[in-house]
């Protein structure tokens, strides 16, 4: 039964997906032009007394990419995603980024499974038209031993635009994509949030 659950959400997760594609693949078409691309990344950084059971992208309003592990045992071990790869129209964009992750620990720190932690980020950047947009973000873990449990998750963007590589001549000479700063980045971490897990779990 289990199994069968996981393949179906997988099914909505990829349904999920192409429709986000589509939707931006019309922006594209309908903004005219030679159109924008956006290449977006995600990475796991955090340490081992966090394990990450839910990761979910926003790019406009429209859900990317969506992945759950509500039993905490498999996302977590991936420690690099590939969000999202294709046409977008020029202009502003708004991304929106929510990691959520359950407590792990032993013996004293046992208590720690008992909770889950929320980060949230959000950038804002400008596809250039004909311009490749990166965006690399991660999830990392901020402050010291010090910083409270539920102030450590985090999430940080980092948006650079590239030029397309150029095709080679027939001296096999091409100028290699020079990434610039966008116009407009912007990452703003939103403050960590704790729910205790529900009793018995």
């Amino acid at each position: 039964m289990r199994r069968l659950e996981q393949k179906t959400q997988a099914l909505k997760e990829r349904a999920w997906q192409l429709k986000a594609r589509v939707q931006l693949l019309k922006e594209q078409i309908l903004g005219g032009g030679v159109g924008a691309q956006s290449l977006i990344a995600h990475a796991n950084e955090m340490g081992s007394s966090f394990r990450l059971i839910k990761l979910i992208y926003t790019l406009d309003g429209t859900q990317v990419f969506v992945r759950t592990d509500e039993t905490a045992d498999n996302l977590y071990k991936t420690k690099s995603f590939d969000i999202f790869s294709g046409p977008i129209a020029p202009g502003s964009h708004t991304l929106s980024v929510l990691a959520m992750y359950r407590g792990h620990g032993y013996g004293v720190f046992e208590y720690l499974s008992k909770y889950t932690f929320t980060a949230r980020g959000n950038s804002t950047f400008i596809a250039g038209e004909g311009k490749l947009s990166k965006i690399d973000c991660r999830g990392h873990e901020k402050g010291g031993p010090t910083m409270p449990m539920e102030k450590r998750p985090a999430v940080d963007c980092k948006v650079t635009e590239v030029s397309p590589e150029k095709e080679k001549g027939p001296a096999g000479t091409g100028a290699a994509p020079a990434a610039t700063p966008a116009p407009a980045p912007a990452a703003t971490p939103a403050p960590a949030a704790t729910t205790p897990a529900a009793p018995g779990k």
